[in-house]
């Protein structure tokens, strides 16, 4: 699917409600995307309360110590891999649907 062309922008100002008020995947082809790694760039960090059954807290506290590592960075490494997995099967059938199209 050819996609739209994106219009010249004045300011950011102008650019911002562009963006705000149009579907970027109108006018880019995000499969295409490359993942950067910005060096510098410090993620912010959030602070969360999360409930977890008892059993799988002294779980993932015991592998931790198996590993070495608190339990709190095992679970974030836990997550993050698990997101990437999702993320990947996500654009797999994205892909699928849009070759499906042609």
């Amino acid at each position: 699917m050819k996609k739209k062309t994106i219009p010249k922008f004045k300011d950011e100002s102008q650019e911002r409600e562009f963006w705000h008020t149009h579907d970027s995947t109108e006018y880019i082809n995000w499969n295409n995307g490359e993942k950067v790694i910005l060096p510098k760039l410090k993620p912010s960090i959030k602070t969360i309360s999360l409930r977890l059954p008892e059993n799988l807290l002294n779980e993932l506290k015991l592998l931790a110590n198996k590993k070495g590592v608190p339990y709190q960075s095992l679970l974030k490494m836990f997550l993050s891999e698990r997101v990437d997995e999702e993320l990947k099967k996500l654009s797999m059938k994205n892909n699928k649907e849009e070759m499906a199209q042609l």
